[in-house]
């Protein structure tokens, strides 16, 4: 499992522009079972991401297609863990 947390590098105004075709990226993600959970940072300087995947190799190929990183919009912190507790109705997610 891992956390990602996405610092923007570049102007909201910048970051607006590309938030469409962002959150279709989001999508494809969450559809593909790969993110459980998105939403933005407060204040306003990037957003946290919750990502099931098996090697961080897949999760670096994973945020190679975020247009936020093609044009160079935010930086990204990779953060494994291992679910070690968790909530019931999270069993499914966390194996």
């Amino acid at each position: 499992m891992y956390l990602i947390l996405l610092q923007y590098i570049r102007p909201l105004a910048a970051i607006d522009h590309y938030m469409e075709a962002h959150n279709a990226f989001l999508e494809k993600q969450f559809q593909e079972g790969h993110f459980l959970l998105a939403g933005r940072r407060k204040p306003r300087t990037g957003g946290i991401i919750l990502c099931k995947a098996s090697t961080r190799k897949e999760v670096e190929a994973i945020f190679a297609e975020d247009p936020f990183d093609k044009y160079q919009l935010a930086v990204y912190d990779i953060i494994e863990f291992e679910p070690s507790s968790h909530a019931a109705f999270l069993a499914d997610v966390t194996h």
